[in-house]
């Protein structure tokens, strides 16, 4: 049985797998403005029951288990907390966007449960900067691990050209996080960090790859689960640089505006599409790449599709 259930519970979307819920999608958080309220994913689960993310840590209490987060929209914050600011460090701005659902052009269960949303990107003192159409999909792999996609339509709404940067490009050393950003389990602090390269650690932070992966181990039990990212090949700046961590926490990000910012112009629509393999098991360098390879050829054929 390859079906998934999208189950509305009125603020959020919970995919179910053979009676096991695989992932919640909170479309309408409750979160502080400090956080840049916006939509995400968790809890997410394995097939097998093990949980593979982290929500609200007292480290980052805006790392929310899989989310679309933006630093640096501008000189606005979609990602929560200070922002950045070029000679003076971490600065609590009143900055903190929103992301605030506006509907669901469809909602569909089925081998591919499909859930498409429109949102509105608004500032802290009430500005629309972007319209956006999102699409996550959700399907069986194997017995082993299920594929969570990621698509969005990001229109600029204004009159004016708004640049999209990280940390980094406002002068901060390889700290361009930025994009669909994943925070893993504490648990996973210290595991694998999985590449094309190889396995590896905080020195592959930076580096450039279309997929990164990885491995952690759970509380309580010999059970490890691998989570992978894979960037589309349509994506414009695939190759991406990924920001990567395994000391301090797990967290993978491929970051398309780590090292360069990106301005979209009036009326200009930004389109970015991801992959997220969640499996039971750790997986190796060699086995995530193959993995890899199918889910690039799916979101290859998926951007075929919108030509």
């Amino acid at each position: 049985m390859t079906d998934i259930a999208a189950e509305d519970h009125g603020d959020r979307v919970i995919l179910r797998h053979a009676g096991r819920d695989l992932a919640h999608y909170v479309y309408r958080p409750t979160d502080v403005r400090l956080e840049s309220p916006r939509p995400y994913l968790s809890p997410l689960h394995t097939l097998g029951g093990s949980l593979v993310s982290l929500f609200r840590p007292h480290d980052h209490v805006w790392h929310k288990g899989i989310a679309w987060s933006l630093p640096v929209v501008g000189d606005e914050n979609f990602w929560g907390g200070p922002t950045y600011v070029r000679g003076e460090g971490y600065v609590q701005l009143p900055n903190n966007g929103i992301q605030a659902h506006v509907g669901f052009a469809s909602l569909d269960g089925g081998d591919e449960a499909r859930i498409v949303q429109t949102l509105d990107w608004v500032t802290e003192p009430g500005e629309l900067v972007f319209t956006e159409a999102r699409a996550i999909g959700a399907r069986i792999l194997d017995d082993t691990s299920w594929l969570l996609t990621f698509e969005t339509r990001m229109r600029n709404a204004t009159e004016r050209a708004i640049a999209i940067g990280s940390p980094t490009t406002r002068g901060r050393d390889n700290a361009g996080y930025g994009g669909l950003f994943w925070r893993g389990p504490r648990s996973f602090t210290g595991g694998a960090i999985l590449s094309p390269a190889g396995e590896g650690g905080e020195e592959l932070r930076g580096s450039r790859a279309p997929w990164m992966g990885f491995r952690g181990r759970h509380d309580g039990t010999d059970l490890e689960s691998t989570v992978l990212m894979v960037d589309s090949p349509s994506n414009a700046a695939h190759l991406p640089e990924w920001f990567a961590r395994t000391e301090q926490f797990a967290c993978l990000c491929p970051a398309p505006f780590f090292s360069t910012e990106r301005r979209v112009g009036p009326g200009e629509t930004m389109t970015e599409r991801y992959g997220v393999v969640i499996a039971d098991g750790g997986l190796s360098a060699d086995a995530a790449g193959a993995v890899a390879a199918r889910v690039a050829a799916l979101l290859a054929q998926r951007a075929g599709g919108d030509e």
